[in-house]
Order: structure tokens, then C-alpha cells, then sequence
């Protein structure tokens, strides 16, 4: 086949040699799709023919094409080459990017509901601790370093009171690396520096609702951002989650919501990810009702097949996304540094009050991880810790129990740090935990995930939640042998 019988023109497609040529290769491919100039269950050329076409090597087609089919962007049919998947309904998000009104909520003082936090366990991590990266393994030596060249002769203009929205070259160095792994073109002045998701959650509720306000949650979902929104005076109402992720169906049911908290990567707790056609759909519906969404890519580094997802906040077209990220799942969650990505026209309004609520975060952390990240240590540690989280789960599927009464098999773990499994009743569910923690190993309880629903079977919501990445291969080898003994 010659460049003239490929089912679309490459000639708009300029790869610079200078930079990664697959992932180049990967967001123009993924443009045409998203704007329609790949049609739906459109054929694509053979890898080697694109290859031939563009001036590239086999491996560069290859290397993209294994992106967008990990993304739903494409599929494979057994016999009969590559295709554009074909996405249903779903609307794609036209237009060029919009600088929506701000919107922001007055002033108001929520009044404090009672809500039961998540569990957070103290002390150093045990199996099948959720929640918690590899700590065995970041550099402290490297970080103390960094950290005492700092405090040696600290710039005295970073010793007064610093920018409410971050320190600028920490923000900087943020962009530059969503831009670069993540697939997220943001600039400086829309990075918001936090104390950690958990902050980032609360400032865009207080921002962005009203007392009343109706707010989609992922039901089983992440507690803590029900709680941070909760207490912002909103109407929690529990969207389904099935083997694609949110329903977007029963989403666009819900009658004026205001705002949807999603995990779109690696879905909390279930471990699902958010099909193409889902985000798609979620897109629209922001869109349509202007609606905001919001973003906790709080794993999104943990990809082990392909390289990371590109979050929701890269697809929008309309500034309707919120994006959430986190240092806590690379480094340690003792840090308490992340971050808020938000449309321009919030970045303002965000900061502000960043300001009322906190000031500023801690300058010297701050220092330290854009030094961290400029000279390449954050690069290398991401990488440490993501084979090292693939290697604790293959630890874990390959020595779970076997035939476990009343349990489901273990999942496919493509993506994060922890699975979930199904489990036949709620009695059985306590059963399992209370034995594994006479054992000494830490299970948390997928019926603790959803919202309180009196109507609803506690059997149908009755399951296992297990993090895996806190302790080494050793480790999680001990704790399950010590649940084969206490489960039979």
C-alpha cells in the first residue's frame, strides 16, 4: 500500500523529532477521532503503512495505536486490522474552548451535618492496607538533600507570605509535567497548589454550590469527597457504577445537578475505568446543563498496561472540568501537597479563596518538589513506583486463597493501587474481615463505600477492598498465607 490509499490524508500530521514521536503521533490521531475527521468505525491503515507514510519507524505507530486502543479510542478485529470504536450516541464536545462565567457562590457558613469519615488506620502500613503507596521506596536521602539546600540559604523573598495560588515555579513545573504525561494542556495561572485532594475537593464546593444544590456522587464511591461536599450545605444523590464506570444514563435523569465527583481513571473502590463513550457522555451533559465536573485523578500514574489514561479535563472543550491531582500516591500522604487545575475564568476566584481559607501552603515543601521534579528525581521515582505496584499485585493475584467460600475471584487489575471484590452477603463480609484481622491484615468493607439507603439489600453491596502497594512482595507472601489459614 503507497501513502495515496490510506483511508485518511496524514499529510496534516507534523511529528517534531525533538519530542516523544508516539505520544505526537497518539494526541493527533486521537484530535481526528474527537473532531470527526476519523470517522466512526472508520478502518485504520496497518502500523506499517502509517509508518511509511509519516517517516517513522513501525514501533512509533505501534506504541500509539496500543494508547488509543487502551483508551477505547480505537478496536481491534480478529482478521480484519484496527477501527475507530464506534462511540454510539455519545456527543463529542465541539467548539473551541470557552471561558465560561465564573459562577462563583457567595459567602456563606455551612452549617456542620455529622458524617462519618472513611477509616484511616495509623501506624506504619500492613496488608492489605487501602490508600497507601509504596513508602519503602522514595528517595529520603535525595529529599533531605534537596531540603537542606534549601534551609542552608533560604531566597528571602520566599520567606514572606507567598502566592495564594502556589509557589510559581512549582506550579510551572506541574503544567509542564500534565502537559507531558497526562495529556493535559493547562497553563501556570490555572494551577492551584492544596494541602491535598481533600482541599481541592472543599474549595470547589464552597466556590461553585449553594446550600440545596443537588450533587452526583459515585455510588460505591470516595466518602470523604461525599463529606467535604456535604458539609458545602449539598444534596448528595448516588449515581450507579457498573463495568464502564458512572452511569451516565441515570446521571442525566437526575433533575438540576449541579456538579458530578468522579474518579474517572481508576474508579473508588470498585477499580473500574470510565469507558470513552461514558466521558464522552459526561462531557455533553456538563455542556448541556452546565454542569461542573469534578476530577480526583488521585492514581492516575498506576497504569500497567500502556502508559497513564488522559484524564476528563483533556477532552474538555468547554471549561467545564475541574482536574484534582495529588503528590499523596507517589510520595507519601504525610506530605499533604496536591493540586486543583481549574477553566481560566476560576483560577482567580479559586485562589482567593485559597487565601481566606489557608493562605498559602508550606514554602519550603513547596521549594523542595519543584527542585524534586526539575532535576528529574519525581520522573524516576513514578516510574520505581509503578513497577513496583505491579509487582505487589501480581504478589497478590498469584498467591490469593483459593475457593474462598462465598467470595468472588479476584478482577482483572489493570490500573491503581487496590482492588475490590465481591463478596455473597454482608454477614459473610464481616466474617472474612473480622478473621483477617485477628491475623494482623487490614481488609476494608465494600458495603462502608456507599451512601446509607434503607431500602437498599446490604447483600448486593456486601465485598473485599484490598490495597496492595504499601508493603513488598515478602510481606503481602505472609499476609496470605495468614488469611489461607484463618479463611479455610
Amino acid at each position: 500500500m503507497n501513502p495515496t490509499t490510506l483511508p485518511f490524508d496524514p499529510a496534516g500530521i507534523r511529528l517534531d523529532s525533538s519530542r516523544g514521536l508516539a505520544r505526537q503521533l497518539y494526541q493527533a490521531l486521537r484530535e481526528r477521532i474527537l473532531d470527526g475527521r476519523m470517522a466512526s468505525r472508520m478502518r485504520l491503515p496497518a502500523s506499517r503503512d502509517l509508518a511509511r507514510a509519516l517517516g517513522v519507524s513501525r514501533n512509533t505507530v505501534v506504541r500509539a495505536y496500543d494508547q488509543l486502543y487502551a483508551e477505547g479510542f480505537i478496536e481491534g478485529r480478529t482478521g480484519d486490522g484496527t477501527y475507530v470504536a464506534g462511540l454510539g450516541d455519545a456527543p463529542v464536545p465541539s467548539g473551541a474552548v470557552a471561558s465560561p462565567s465564573a459562577e462563583p457562590a457567595s459567602n456563606r457558613q455551612a452549617q456542620l451535618q455529622a458524617h462519618r469519615l472513611d477509616s484511616r488506620r495509623e501506624g506504619a502500613p500492613r496488608a492489605f492496607r487501602v490508600g497507601v503507596p509504596a513508602f519503602d521506596l522514595f528517595p529520603f536521602e535525595v529529599w533531605a538533600r534537596l531540603q537542606a539546600r534549601f534551609w542552608r540559604n533560604p531566597p528571602l523573598e520566599r520567606l514572606g507570605y507567598g502566592e495564594a495560588a502556589g509557589d510559581p515555579q512549582l506550579r510551572e513545573l506541574i503544567a509542564a509535567y500534565l502537559r507531558s504525561a497526562r495529556g493535559l494542556h493547562c497553563e501556570p495561572s490555572q494551577v492551584i497548589v492544596t494541602s491535598g485532594a481533600q482541599q481541592a475537593i472543599s474549595l470547589c464546593a464552597r466556590l461553585l454550590l449553594e446550600p440545596g444544590d443537588s450533587v452526583a456522587v459515585e455510588n460505591p464511591g470516595y466518602r470523604a469527597a461525599g463529606h467535604a461536599l456535604a458539609i458545602a450545605g449539598a444534596r448528595l444523590q448516588g449515581v450507579a457504577v457498573d463495568h464502564d464506570g458512572l452511569d451516565t444514563g441515570q446521571l442525566a435523569g437526575l433533575a438540576d445537578c449541579r456538579l458530578v465527583y468522579v474518579t474517572p481513571s481508576h474508579q473508588y473502590p470498585s477499580g473500574v475505568t470510565l469507558s470513552l463513550a461514558r466521558r464522552l457522555e459526561l462531557l455533553d451533559w456538563a455542556e448541556r446543563e452546565r454542569g461542573w465536573i469534578l476530577e480526583d485523578d488521585y492514581d492516575g500514574e498506576y497504569r500497567y498496561s500502556g502508559t497513564p489514561l488522559a484524564p476528563l479535563a483533556a477532552l474538555d472543550r468547554t471549561g467545564r472540568v475541574l482536574y484534582i491531582g495529588t503528590f499523596s500516591k507517589i510520595a507519601f500522604p504525610g506530605l499533604r501537597l496536591g493540586y486543583l487545575v481549574v477553566p481560566p475564568a476560576l483560577a482567580q476566584a479559586v485562589a482567593q479563596l485559597r487565601a481566606l481559607d489557608m493562605r498559602h501552603s508550606e514554602i519550603g515543601t513547596q521549594a523542595v518538589m519543584a527542585a524534586f521534579i526539575a532535576e528529574g528525581h519525581f520522573q524516576r521515582h513514578i516510574r520505581r513506583m509503578r513497577r513496583a505496584a505491579r509487582s505487589r499485585r501480581d504478589a497478590l493475584l498469584a498467591g490469593w486463597p483459593a475457593g474462598i467460600a462465598g467470595c468472588q475471584p479476584l478482577p482483572t487489575v489493570e490500573a491503581g493501587l487496590h482492588l475490590s471484590v465481591r463478596v455473597e452477603s454482608r454477614a459473610r463480609e464481616r466474617e472474612l474481615i473480622e478473621r483477617a484481622a485477628a491475623v494482623g491484615v487490614e481488609i476494608n468493607a465494600l458495603s462502608d463505600y456507599w451512601l446509607p439507603d434503607p431500602a437498599a439489600d446490604p447483600d448486593t453491596r456486601a465485598g473485599l477492598v484490598l490495597g496492595f502497594a504499601g508493603v513488598d512482595e515478602r510481606r503481602i507472601g505472609e499476609a496470605l498465607r495468614a488469611l489461607g489459614g484463618a479463611w479455610q
